[in-house]
């Protein structure tokens, strides 16, 4: 392990905790859902995670996108899932709503890991720290094992600080009125951050 740690470990935490739509759907879920019915869907979003680290690692989502007409078809399909999720999140019933509680209405830990899969920031992040630091060096395998096994660690600090802040809010969201307008913000900002990362691209 060399001196490059303590610089990978900051780009690791700017580039996983600064707000995108992995953080923003975790707190939108924690907030309108509550911390505990939102821990399932965190470790999904963890999972989906360590999929696209392994993706970017091997190269594979490098050459499917390579591929003619893959590109469009995937960012269609990953808009499309964005507002179904920003519909669900800003349509999300008052915590104070017992009938809905008892219908378990809170995203599943699969649609936290489709949405990781789905997400392009994900995939330039763990693209950029994967190629900008050496952690060990002359031995590309241990290099990446480390790197992957940091990453998660940080992944998983990172998207449970982000469920805790929007659970956080749930006690300003007994009232109707209020949770409407929270779920609606944070549906709207999922939806923006998409948009920002999508911009970046062009």
């Amino acid at each position: 392990m060399n001196d490059a740690l303590p610089s990978f470990l900051l780009a690791a935490f700017a580039l996983t905790g600064s707000p995108g739509p992995n953080t923003l759907s975790v707190a939108a879920v924690g907030a309108s859902f509550g911390r505990m019915r939102g821990l399932k869907y965190m470790a999904g979003l963890n999972a989906g995670v360590f999929a696209v680290i392994a993706l970017v690692g091997t190269g594979i989502s490098g050459a499917v996108m390579a591929l003619p007409g893959i590109a469009p078809v995937v960012s269609i399909a990953a808009a499309l899932y964005f507002l179904y999720l920003a519909f669900r999140i800003a349509t999300a019933p008052p915590l104070s709503d017992t009938s809905a509680i008892e219908l378990d209405t809170a995203p599943r830990w699969y649609e936290g890991f489709a949405l990781s899969l789905a997400n392009p920031k994900a995939y330039a992040a763990m693209a950029a720290l994967f190629s900008g630091h050496t952690l060990i060096n002359g031995n590309n395998v241990a290099d990446a094992l480390w790197k992957t096994g940091i990453l998660i660690l940080v992944i998983c600090i990172v998207n449970f600080a982000w469920l805790s802040i929007g659970a956080g809010l749930s006690r300003l969201l007994q009232n109707p009125r209020t949770s409407r307008i929270v779920n609606i913000c944070f549906a709207a900002l999922l939806l923006l951050s998409v948009a920002a990362v999508a911009l970046k691209g062009f």
